[in-house]
């Protein structure tokens, strides 16, 4: 499902381009991840699941001048003229990259419900995926390497995305997505593949979307700021894989004896 190298690069670079931010805003809508307080503000709502991501950047600092970047990047989009509730900010605590999605929400209320060993099983398989795949590139000493492309706008959220530095640093990446979505023994117990992989990290979830926005004017200013981010972005670094746990989109976590790896 994923994309080769090259179409890889076109449809993200697509993605940056001025009009595709006019077009994108089209269709933004209030995400059901962040409900309203009553007396003001917004707070997650659980959305409980598994991930395979880099650890978040309360608990990794070889990037940190990456994310640096990034909450600065958020508090650029306070500052934009929308309304006050437009924009929900994640913590920056739990910035990361997604290297692949699992399962969550209603599909592991189901399948956990059916199977009280999905957790232990779940984490036997990544255990067993991941040392394969570290045997398999033992070889390889390439670093991981990727850049910011630029501010991405996605129905319920906005972010950053990236490209890698080169087709090895992304077939890494893709390597690794195969060997889980293709695991006979994950499929089995519910996993499959959603999405065709497009790194990013997020930045805020859409809070109220005015019926009066002025979507042509937001679409000018994402693309400003687009311009300006993309002026001095510093490097990213995949070092390390880790099967996480969220309860919503706030926080992701492990104990030590989760399965990882290092690249």
């Amino acid at each position: 499902m994923d994309d080769k190298y090259q179409i890889y690069l076109n449809r993200l670079a697509r993605m940056t381009l001025p009009e595709a931010y006019t077009t994108q805003i089209q269709h933004i809508q209030e995400s059901s991840k962040f409900q309203l307080l009553p007396e003001g503000g917004r707070q997650a709502v659980p959305f409980p699941g598994y991930t395979v991501i880099t650890p978040p950047w309360e608990e990794e600092t070889d990037n940190s001048a990456f994310y640096a970047h990034l909450q600065s990047y958020q508090q650029e989009l306070l500052q934009l003229r929308v309304n006050s509730d437009w924009i929900v900010l994640v913590p920056p605590a739990s910035f990361h990259l997604t290297l692949a999605d699992l399962i969550w929400d209603s599909a592991y209320h189901d399948v956990y419900e059916k199977n009280p060993k999905f957790e232990e099983q779940l984490r036997s398989c990544l255990a067993e995926i991941f040392q394969q795949y570290q045997q398999s590139t033992q070889q390889q000493t390439h670093p991981i390497r990727w850049q910011m492309q630029g501010l991405i706008v996605m129905p319920r959220a906005v972010g950053v995305c990236l490209v890698p530095q080169d087709e090895a640093c992304y077939e890494q990446i893709i390597n690794l997505r195969r060997a889980i979505y293709q695991n006979s023994k994950l499929m089995a117990l519910g996993i499959e593949q959603h999405y065709h992989f497009t790194a990013h990290v997020t930045l805020g979830y859409f809070g109220e979307i005015s019926p009066n926005l002025d979507r042509e004017s937001l679409a000018k200013l994402f693309s400003q700021l687009n311009q300006q981010w993309t002026e001095n972005s510093p490097e990213f670094t995949v070092r390390r894989a880790e099967l996480r746990k969220f309860d919503d989109m706030t926080r992701y976590y492990r104990k030590p004896d989760w399965p990882s790896l290092d690249f």
